[in-house]
């Protein structure tokens, strides 16, 4: 047996382990029951839609739910529950597309910066650190009132705003694993450096940003939702739930329902996010194992 191959054996594999617990967390279990169900009701959103997201109908301005439309209609009778399961589409693709830009820049950015160190390091960390000083949803706001109101442009932007957390947090766990006997088994055997990042780097650091994907998820559906309700996310007449409740705030007296229920639908895809993300985060801690 080679050296390669011991130093293959020796080196932890800590992403998969832990997911029996996962499945005893009750918290997570419910998160993941509320995602999964947001997501089939946006994967088969024309199945279950009762009406034209699109149509309107001046006869039925403002109906509150009812037996014809299940959760009432908006100002100007378009039925609030078929653009409520087409407004998911937008916001569940907004949150995943956002992370995997993140995610595509974040994570390079921080293997790099954590394995070589250095002036490599210094110079992306102190881009990171100016971009840190801004709050994610301004520096969001900002770049999509610049690259102009879109949806494509508006998961661009949270994607960018979102970048430094995945940077920082990879760093720091390049930062303890590259200290690790097997790495440096590997450096002293003469591996390249793309290849010890690749095979014993990287799959030692997935835990904690799958983690921190899952949580930036409901950030960037929160996100989107915001710059929605601004005009600068997705565009009418495309249903968004931020711009449904940009519209529902000039009636919340008459027509109460419009603001309800896709607020409601926001907050609980949130909260699912976010326990999945905390049982995710409590199933993949090594120090249990």
């Amino acid at each position: 047996m080679t050296l390669a191959s011991q130093i293959e054996i020796v080196a932890p594999r800590r992403r998969f382990r832990g997911f029996s617990k996962l499945a005893g967390n009750r918290g997570a279990l419910v998160g993941g029951a509320i995602v999964i169900f947001f997501v089939v009701l946006a994967v088969f959103a024309p199945l279950l839609a009762t009406h034209d997201p699109f149509a309107s109908a001046f006869t039925s301005v403002r109906k509150p739910p009812s037996a014809e439309f299940l959760l009432g209609t908006d100002e100007i009778g378009r039925d609030i529950f078929s653009r409520l399961l087409f407004g998911a589409r937008a916001s569940l693709m907004a949150g995943v597309v956002s992370v995997a830009i993140a995610l595509a820049i974040g994570l390079p950015l921080g293997l790099v910066a954590g394995y070589f160190g250095g002036l490599v390091d210094g110079a992306i960390s102190r881009v990171i650190d100016a971009l840190l000083a801004i709050p994610s949803l301004i520096l969001a706001i900002a770049l999509a009132a610049t690259l102009g109101p879109s949806l494509m442009n508006a998961m661009l932007a949270i994607g960018i705003a979102a970048t430094p957390i995945f940077v920082r947090l990879t760093r720091g766990q390049v930062l303890a694993v590259k200290t690790e006997d097997y790495v440096e088994g590997a450096r002293a055997i003469g591996l390249p450096h793309g290849l010890i990042i690749m095979r014993y780097i990287l799959p030692n650091v997935l835990s904690p940003v799958v983690v921190q994907a899952t949580i930036t998820i409901a950030t960037a559906i929160i996100a989107e939702a915001s710059l929605s309700f601004l005009g600068l996310g997705q565009q009418p007449p495309n249903p968004s739930w931020g711009s449904m409740l940009n519209t529902a705030k000039n009636f919340m007296t008459q027509a109460p329902w419009m603001s309800i229920f896709p607020g409601g639908a926001i907050f609980l895809v949130v909260l699912g996010f976010n326990l999945l993300g905390d049982g995710l985060r409590d199933a993949l801690d090594p120090r249990d194992h």
